[in-house]
C-alpha cells in the first residue's frame, strides 16, 4: 500500500527530541514545556528556555579542555513563516524581570548621578571636589542593531555579560554588513570567552573585555540563515545550535485552553521563580564549579570521538568545528540543567557533579540537533559569496525541509 502524500512528508521531517527527556526535566523546565501544544513546540520552549537561562547564571562555571567556561549558549531557530517560531517570545519573558530590575537600577543610578553633577556644577570650589562619575548603562538584553563599539561597551558596563535576543535574523546580518556594526569577529570570540579589545574614540580610551560571556538567541527563515552565514566556512555556523521547525499543515484549535490563565501570565510566574534562582546564585559566597563524573566523561568522549570520525569521513575537515563546538554546548546544557536542579533541592555546594539523568538529557538533545545542523550545513555554499553570487543556494535552503534524512539517529 502506497503511503499518502502527508505520510511521505512526515517521513522527511527532521527529528524532534524524544518524549522521555521531558519526564525528568528540572521543575522550572517541566512547567515551561508542559505548555507546549506539539512535540516541536516543546522542543522550541525547551531550547529557548535553556538559552535565555544560560545568560543569567552568575557564579556557575566548569572546566572544559583545561579552560574555564560558562553556561552561555548560541541558538538559531529557523523555519518558514508562520511555522511557530514566534513562541520564542515567551522565553524572553522568563528573563524579563531580571532585565527590568537592571534597567530600574540603572535609572536610579542615573538620577543620583544627575543630582550630584548638578551640585558639582553649582559648587564654587571645584578644585577640592571630585567630579561625579557617570554610572554604567545596566541591561541584560542587548540590541543586535548596534555598532561594534556600542555592543562591546554595553558588555563592559554589565560585567562582560549580556543576551542578544532577536526574532528576525536579518537584524544581526544587516548590522554585520554596516560600516560600524560588523562585530562578527567579537561575536565569535565571545562564544569561547576570548578577550575582545576596542577603542573608544570619544575618550581616546583603549578598552579590553577579558572574559566576555555573551548569549545569543536568534530566529528567522532559512533565507535569513544564509544572510547571516553566507558560506559553510564561516565560523559563526559552528558556534550555533540550530533547530529547524517542521511546518505542520494542521489547523490548531485556537480556543483550546482559553479557560486557563493566558500563557504570558503563566510564564511571568515561572520568570519570578527563576529570578529567585538568579539572586541565590549572585549571593553565593563561592563560585559553583560544575563537573561530569568519570563515567560521564568516558561516555561523552566516546560519543563525540565516534561522531567526529563519522562526519569527517563524510564532509572532511569542514564539519569538525561544528562537532567540537557541539561538545562544548552539550557540556554547557548539562551545566544549566544542573544549576536548575540545585535550585529545586535548595543546595549549592562548591563543586557539583552532574546527575546522570541531566547528562543524558543534554546528550540526547545534541543527538537530535546534530541532524538539524547537518542538513543546514549541506545547503550552505562552500565558496565565499563573492565567488557564488547567485541565489540558488538560498532556494535550496528554503527547500531543505522536504529532503529525506540520509542517515539514522546518531
Amino acid at each position: 500500500m502506497q503511503p499518502t502524500l502527508l505520510e511521505q512528508n512526515q517521513e522527511k521531517q527532521l527529528p524532534a527530541f524524544p518524549k522521555e527527556i521531558f519526564e525528568s526535566l528540572p521543575g522550572l523546565l517541566h512547567a515551561i514545556t508542559s505548555n507546549a501544544d506539539s512535540p516541536e513546540d516543546a522542543d522550541l520552549l525547551l531550547q529557548g528556555s535553556l538559552t535565555v537561562f544560560s545568560a543569567c547564571m552568575p557564579n556557575v562555571y566548569g572546566v572544559y579542555g583545561q579552560h574555564e567556561v560558562f553556561p552561555n549558549l548560541f541558538l538559531f531557530v529557523t523555519a518558514k513563516a508562520s511555522a511557530g517560531k514566534g513562541r520564542l517570545s515567551l522565553c524572553r519573558r522568563l528573563v524579563e524581570p531580571i532585565h527590568q530590575m537592571m534597567r530600574q537600577q540603572c535609572k536610579a543610578e542615573q538620577e543620583e548621578y544627575k543630582l550630584k553633577l548638578t551640585q558639582y556644577n553649582a559648587s564654587s570650589d571645584k578644585a577640592h571636589e571630585e567630579k561625579p562619575e557617570e554610572p554604567p548603562l545596566r541591561t541584560l538584553i542587548i540590541p543586535a542593531n548596534n555598532s561594534a563599539t556600542g555592543l562591546f561597551q554595553l558588555l563592559k558596563e554589565n560585567n562582560e555579560k549580556g543576551l542578544i535576543f532577536e526574532t528576525e535574523g536579518d537584524t544581526l546580518s544587516q548590522t554585520f554588513k554596516s560600516e560600524h556594526g560588523n562585530y562578527s569577529d567579537g561575536f565569535r570570540k565571545a562564544f569561547h570567552h576570548e578577550p575582545i579589545s576596542y577603542n573608544r574614540r570619544k575618550d581616546r580610551e583603549f578598552v579590553e573585555l577579558v572574559n566576555p560571556q555573551l548569549t545569543a538567541l536568534l530566529s528567522g527563515t532559512p533565507k535569513q540563515v544564509l544572510s547571516l552565514i553566507p558560506d559553510a566556512e564561516n565560523g559563526l555556523f559552528s558556534r550555533f545550535l540550530f533547530y529547524y521547525i517542521n511546518i505542520q499543515p494542521v489547523w490548531k484549535n485556537v480556543f483550546a485552553g482559553n479557560e486557563n490563565a493566558p500563557l504570558e501570565f503563566q510564564f511571568d510566574k515561572i520568570a519570578n521563580d527563576f529570578q529567585t534562582l538568579f539572586h541565590n546564585l549572585q549571593q553565593q559566597p563561592q563560585r559553583l564549579r560544575f563537573a561530569l563524573s568519570v563515567q560521564q566523561q568516558e561516555e561523552f568522549n566516546s560519543y563525540f570521538d565516534n561522531v567526529q570520525q563519522q562526519f569527517h569521513s563524510k564532509f572532511g575537515d569542514s564539519f569538525i568545528g561544528t562537532v567540537r563546538r557541539l561538545g562544548l554546548s552539550t557540556f554547557r546544557m548539562a551545566m544549566i540543567l544542573t544549576a536548575l536542579r540545585l535550585f529545586e533541592d535548595n543546595n549549592c555546594p562548591q563543586t557539583v557533579v552532574c546527575a546522570n539523568n541531566d547528562f543524558q538529557t543534554a546528550l540526547t538533545i545534541t543527538k537530535t540537533l546534530i541532524h538539524h545542523s547537518t542538513l543546514i550545513f549541506q545547503q550552505l555554499p562552500t565558496d565565499p559569496p563573492e565567488h557564488n553570487p547567485n541565489i540558488q543556494p538560498q532556494q535550496r535552503l528554503l527547500q531543505f525541509c522536504h529532503r529525506n534524512l540520509t542517515e539514522k539517529h546518531i
